[in-house]
């Protein structure tokens, strides 16, 4: 192990995250059905996933103390995606087990271009929760709390009023998309959307980067001082208060975009609990994600920390005009 390896994992910062636990059912096809197709598959393959599994996997693969706050069902499914999160060294005695409940199952369809589309069913994750107390012995001294909206709404929000009072910054990724309450933008210290979650909730077309901007600045005046607006192969957009940058993506051959946003948002994360900039932080998140395109399956494809350092750099980013 190298000495630079030994440094962060001396330093490695703490994160909580509350989210999904799923098991993805991969198929690949060669393109989406139409309405009444009949479509012969090419593969079949189950892989550990759940939003909120990723960015825990990615988190810890990014070289923080990760602990992770779920709900899985009494069965098989279970069992292995807990094994999964330990064996990346994650905290998962926050993980309830619910006996009336299957584990949270993802039907990801991915084409020959490497396009996903997935139907969650939340099973068990439906009955994430955690009481006040384990919240706040959890989230103290926690350098951020991951939040998704693949688990109850009630939850997140208890979540991110416990992290505010015990001075926990918050990450907040609200996919799948979600209306969020005007009190709770002031509570989020980093905000990671893709350009259709960016659309739905800041009511602005976003397409390419000036409107990513725009819609950045939506949630700025919102109350949020970190905004990441992710686009895909045209990289993203980072805005704070030094105003708006695009970050673009590097060339690469695109096998599968499962859990590109979440492996991008654990980098993120990981490297901003570090003390990194926010561009410093987007341009590791841009690496791991484009590292994790290029393999198949979900939690397989996040790359390690020394895999994303000894990458290519990722492109020098632009400002945009305010």
């Amino acid at each position: 192990m190298s000495d630079d390896s030994m440094d962060w994992m001396q330093d490695a910062p703490r994160i909580v995250v509350l989210g999904s636990l799923n098991m993805d059912l991969v198929l690949r096809v060669p393109h989406a059905p139409d309405a009444g197709e009949t479509l012969m598959g090419r593969s079949i393959a189950r892989s550990a996933g759940g939003k909120g599994g990723n960015q825990a996997v990615s988190c810890a693969r990014q070289g923080a103390a990760v602990q992770m706050m779920g709900c899985i069902g009494a069965d098989a499914d279970g069992r292995a995606l807990r094994e999964a999160l330990e064996q990346d060294g994650i905290d998962t005695r926050a993980v309830r087990v619910q006996s009336d409940e299957p584990t949270g199952t993802a039907l990801v369809m991915v084409d020959d271009a490497g396009q996903n589309r997935i139907v969650v069913i939340a099973g068990a994750n439906a009955q994430a929760r955690a009481s006040e107390a384990e919240l706040t012995a959890a989230l103290t001294g926690a350098a951020f709390l991951l939040i998704q909206f693949e688990t109850p709404m009630a939850e997140a929000v208890r979540a991110m009023q416990v992290a505010r009072q015990v001075g926990c910054r918050v990450l907040m990724n609200p996919s799948p998309v979600h209306a969020v309450d005007d009190a709770l933008w002031p509570l989020v210290d980093t905000l990671v959307v893709n350009e259709v979650e960016a659309a739905e909730l800041s009511g602005l077309p976003v397409r390419q980067p000036l409107q990513a901007a725009a819609a950045a600045r939506v949630f700025h005046d919102r109350g949020v001082p970190r905004i990441v607006v992710t686009l895909g192969h045209a990289g993203a957009v980072a805005l704070d208060a030094d105003g708006a940058r695009h970050h673009p993506a590097p060339r690469m051959d695109v096998v599968d975009t499962t859990a590109a946003g979440d492996t991008l948002t654990g980098a993120l994360a990981a490297e901003l609990a570090r003390g990194a900039t926010l561009d410093q932080a987007l341009g590791q998140g841009i690496r791991a994600a484009a590292l994790c395109v290029m393999q198949l399956g979900a939690q397989s494809s996040i790359p390690s920390r020394d895999a994303v350092l000894h990458s290519a750099p990722a492109p020098i980013w632009t400002r945009l005009p305010s």
